[in-house]
């Protein structure tokens, strides 16, 4: 008994795993989907190819779609608006003041990437700033963020402009 596995199986199967995919978001069975899409046209192109072939041409796609995807696509997709991360990488951000003379001498403060998952926040200042001037993370206090005047920050540090 000789089993037969014919391009448009391999390619109704990828169909499905790809279908799979938006059931169950596991982002699996989408590499495995493309694998097999990958197998439906190399054995539309080659049709000698055998099973055990097939099933090893699909084992060896289907490790590579997803080391892919891991090494390279995964990457692109992480998150760039500081959530989540320390103090550290919040300090020392810069933004432009877009509002002053708030309540309690704040001003609001727009940031070109989102500091903790905002872009636009209302902070306390520790110098005189106006529309338009860039200031930067100095400090935070509670569910605060304490700025000061970049250029007067700048021109104190041995760098300066």
């Amino acid at each position: 008994m000789h089993i037969v596995i014919e391009p448009w199986h391999w390619f109704v199967l990828g169909i499905a795993l790809m279908l799979i995919e938006l059931i169950v978001p596991t982002f699996a069975a989408i590499w495995f989907g493309i694998a097999a899409i990958m197998v439906s046209i190399l054995s539309w192109i080659f049709p000698w190819m055998g099973l055990a072939t097939q099933l090893v041409t699909w084992s060896i796609f289907s490790i590579l779609c997803t080391v892919l995807w891991f090494k390279f696509i995964k990457p692109l997709s992480i998150d760039k608006t500081k959530a989540g991360l320390p103090r550290e990488a919040t300090i020392g951000q810069i933004g432009m003041v877009i509002q002053t003379g708030l309540n309690h001498d704040q001003i609001k403060v727009r940031f070109s990437l989102p500091v903790l998952g905002a872009d636009e926040w209302t902070c306390r200042t520790t110098s005189t700033v106006q529309v338009g001037d860039r200031v930067i993370v100095t400090d935070i206090l509670g569910n605060e963020l304490v700025v000061q005047s970049y250029s007067s920050s700048t021109s104190s540090s041995p760098q300066g402009k």
